[in-house]
């Protein structure tokens, strides 16, 4: 199995690096589009990444918890990888607890039919994101810390 920590530190490092463009240039540049033109960016990125984000949250996880399967048991490396299979199973619950309302609510919406409020709750959604962006770069970071043990 030694494919596994590869195909691990690999899938879950690609969506901390997603989710870091997301918030540190995808958004911000939306944010300054001229009068309502970053409310059909959000809802494009809000459509495509709501397709392919829970396969790849959940495969995360999966992925981590085999590699804390497949480490030594009395090795130093279980631990870390079974807080990092938590921390991203808390970053899932976080999203659809909290981002996905948001997210499917901007999907449907155009410069005509955004609510007034539209870019409050986008920054309420920018906000969350940096906490799962923090849950998720820290297991990241474990994952990497037990493989390499």
């Amino acid at each position: 199995m030694s494919w596994l920590p590869v195909v691990t530190i690999v899938t879950v490092g690609l969506m901390v690096g997603v989710e870091l463009a997301v918030a540190s240039v995808v958004n911000p540049i939306a944010d300054r589009l001229p009068d309502n033109a970053g409310v059909v960016a959000r809802r494009e990125a809000a459509r495509r990444l709501g397709r392919v984000m829970p396969f790849w949250y959940i495969g995360s996880v999966l992925l981590t918890a085999g590699t804390a399967l497949t480490l030594p048991a009395r090795g130093t490396g279980v631990a870390p990888a079974w807080v990092a299979a938590a921390l991203l199973a808390i970053s899932i619950v976080l999203s659809v607890a909290l981002l996905v309302p948001i997210n499917n609510r901007s999907k449907d919406w155009t410069p005509t039919t955004a609510p007034v409020d539209w870019r409050q709750q986008l920054r309420r959604w920018d906000r969350l994101h940096g906490g799962r962006l923090v849950l998720i770069v820290a297991a990241f970071v474990l994952v990497v810390v037990a493989v390499a043990r």
